[in-house]
């Protein structure tokens, strides 16, 4: 395994990882609420009166930050080794697995780790685990 140095950049991950932590801090303080995505597009799902104008904002801070950065930037080429079949039962396993882990990685892995959750540290070694677990058999024992 090799290190591409042209795309490592850790100042910038560093800053990244700042904002996020900043962000999910100020949520938590100022709204009361965990920053789990998982959560806030449940709740759109099945909305309650005065519960959805900011989770609206929250998604559409989501999608709008990577849409203004494009304004300013070129934005990354995507390219995605996987079929549709694939990403369709992926994000499906995906889905029923932050319903059984009560949470998302964002939700476990940033504002439960930050919270010293035990649960959160439990989940989030799962998370871990299992792709650990999924890169290692599709990468080196289903190799075609």
């Amino acid at each position: 395994m090799t290190l591409d140095w042209n795309h490592f950049t850790p100042l910038a991950a560093l800053g990244g990882g700042a904002l996020i932590g900043l962000a999910a801090a100020l949520f938590v303080l100022l709204n009361g609420r965990i920053a789990g995505i998982s959560g806030v597009l449940g709740g759109l799902l099945v909305p309650r009166r005065g519960d959805v104008a900011w989770r609206l904002a929250f998604v559409g801070g989501l999608v709008g930050a990577p849409l203004a950065y494009g304004l300013f930037a070129a934005l990354p080429v995507l390219q995605i080794d996987a079929g549709y079949g694939t990403l369709v039962a992926a994000g499906l396993l995906v889905g029923v697995g932050t319903r059984y882990g009560a949470g998302c990685t964002s939700g476990h892995g940033v504002c439960g780790l930050s919270r010293l959750s035990p649960r959160s540290m439990v989940a989030t070694a799962a998370f871990m685990a299992a792709g650990f677990a999924t890169v290692f058999v599709l990468r080196h024992l289903l190799v075609a």
